[in-house]
């Protein structure tokens, strides 16, 4: 019991449990809705970069092609509805994610991060130039939120709380994948890919498998954004995006701490709407603050609260030098 008291993750359900009767935030509703969208997006992303050590500057894909997959679904099927909205949204994603990790998955670094970006805007120009399927520049709008389980999901605050219950689930098996024998298999990936090698490990699988995974969950929090602004958009698609991702989890501090994308999704959300209402260049004000940041505490905001090693263990201390062995041969 005190261990579950002790749980990070429980505080921030609560506190968003409660964000609609919070003070001054609690009136705006699509905010809070946006922002659980975020914590999914997030916390998918981070298992490709926090937990396996993949550079994905493309994610912004999946989570457009989510997008897409639900309007497109809701549009242009004669059984379009709201779950299967976001069971298509779910599928193109990680389908998308699984056929391109494939072709990827034994690439590294530099060479990763520029294919996956490479990716992302070969979608966002079919998605914007594909005017009969995608609606082109205009995006696909017309979309309604419809009722399930007998609930009206027009109502915004049931909307949100719907988001919630997706986003709990979604964020406990995330931790649940990262603290199992298969995410220790993706930080082994991440710390030596030859050792793993060796160990009779396919790091070219792992990789494949987590991109694949982590697609699914972009793709549901682009699906579910879609609902959320009742419309589809290419822009979701743009480089842009996956950069915003990357600038949420590196700020939060997602490559030393499970909880990092959340707090940078706090950081980004609120304060991209709270400056930007403010000057039209916030963005000028996001990216100082974030070379700041970076520039002081490189593991970011959650690598501040990490306790630092204590000092190794002299050599001499650990096993004696080979003089010394010698010398109680000789004695022996």
């Amino acid at each position: 019991m005190k261990k579950i008291f002790r749980d990070p993750l429980l505080y921030i359900f609560l506190i968003f449990l409660l964000y609609p009767v919070l003070p001054f935030v609690g009136k705006s509703i699509s905010l809070g809705t946006e922002l659980l969208l975020w914590f999914i997006f997030t916390l998918s992303f981070n298992l490709c970069l926090g937990h396996t050590g993949l550079p994905s500057f493309g994610h912004g894909a999946f989570y457009g092609l989510g997008a897409f997959g639900a309007a497109i679904t809701f549009l242009r099927l004669p059984q379009g509805g709201f779950l299967s909205s976001l069971i298509a949204g779910l599928l193109v994603g990680g389908i998308a994610a699984g056929t391109f990790g494939w072709l990827i998955r034994n690439k590294r670094g530099v060479y990763f991060a520029m294919l996956t970006v490479a990716f992302t805007q070969v979608t966002y120009g079919i998605c914007w130039r594909w005017d009969s399927v995608t609606g082109g520049e205009m995006g696909l709008s017309g979309i309604s939120r419809l009722n399930f389980l007998g609930l009206s999901m027009r109502d915004p605050h049931v909307y949100y709380y719907f988001c919630f219950a997706v986003m709990v689930i979604c964020a406990l098996v995330i931790r649940t994948i990262s603290r199992s024998c298969y995410g220790l298999s993706l930080q082994s990936v991440r710390q030596n890919h030859i050792r793993t090698q060796f160990l009779g490990y396919d790091p070219g699988f792992y990789r494949f498998s987590v991109y694949a995974l982590s697609g699914l969950f972009a793709g549901l929090a682009g699906a579910m954004y879609c609902l959320l602004i009742q419309a589809a958009f290419s822009d979701t698609l743009h480089w842009s995006r996956s950069g915003d991702v990357v600038m949420a989890t590196l700020l939060g501090g997602g490559t030393v701490s499970f909880y990092g994308p959340i707090v940078g999704s706090i950081i980004f959300v609120i304060g991209k709407t709270l400056v930007s209402a403010a000057w039209e260049n916030w963005m000028l004000i996001y990216g100082l603050s974030f070379v700041i940041i970076l520039s002081f505490f490189p593991t970011g905001i959650m690598g501040m609260f990490k306790k630092k090693p204590g000092l190794a263990a002299k050599p001499a201390e650990l096993s004696p030098t080979p003089e010394k062995t010698v010398e109680r041969r000789t004695e022996n």
